[in-house]
């Protein structure tokens, strides 16, 4: 499948079939997906849990009880439900993982190559925390960056999925003990295979025409 054809295949999921399990081979590639998405000056301020067992997944669906019970069913009879969680703070120890991180893996050059990369991660975080004061809202784009590469990959490995904001975030972060971690539930992505009550997979895609949404210059 083409990377166009599974954009224009793939939907919001509104009903999975809970006898079909996606196999552990796609959910390892959906897994490293994310792991390799792209973030700002490569930050990667998250954290996904992944839910696959029943037990597990009612967990996850304390949150939609608490205030969006329709999202209850897309949880429970999803194959796998993932939370996207970003981080609650820039902290140093996180920017000096990655650092060295990136030197691990034979990003630098020399030295110079590395305060390089430290001056400019430390410029934006700094711009982020004291000046504009929206880190927390930097670091959940970042979490979507991850979000939308989730959801178009699971398209091309012919996977349904359905992201949901949809849920009470404090009580899935106390269930899942995030905060204590340093992390905060930002979104939920159920996968699984769409079951015969998914009126949207019978629907036709509906987008706005290029020539509204695209301005050539």
């Amino acid at each position: 499948m083409s990377l166009l054809h599974a954009a224009r295949k793939r939907h919001s999921t509104k009903a999975f079939d809970p006898s079909r399990k996606v196999p552990e081979n796609i959910i390892a590639e959906l897994r490293e997906l994310l792991r390799l998405a792209p973030s700002s000056v490569n930050s990667q301020p998250w954290h996904f849990v992944v839910a696959s067992s029943d037990a597990a997944k009612a967990r996850i669906g304390k949150a939609a009880e608490a205030g969006y019970p329709y999202n209850l069913p897309k949880i429970l009879n999803a194959s796998h439900v993932l939370v996207l969680c970003a981080r609650t703070g820039i902290s140093e120890p996180h920017l000096e993982t990655l650092l060295e991180k990136e030197e691990a893996d034979g990003r630098f050059v020399n030295a110079e190559a590395k305060a390089g990369q430290r001056g400019s991660r430390l410029l934006y975080s700094n711009l982020h925390r004291y000046e504009l004061k929206d880190a927390q809202h930097w670091m959940e784009k970042q979490v979507y960056l991850a979000l939308g590469t989730l959801l178009l990959g699971a398209a091309e490995l012919e996977v349904d999925a359905v992201p949901m904001e949809g849920f009470n975030a404090k009580v899935l972060d106390e269930e899942l003990g995030l905060r204590e971690k340093g992390f905060t539930s930002v979104v939920l992505v159920s996968l699984g295979y769409s079951g015969a009550d998914d009126f949207n997979a019978k629907l036709p895609k509906s987008r706005l025409a290029a020539e509204t949404v695209f301005t050539d210059l």
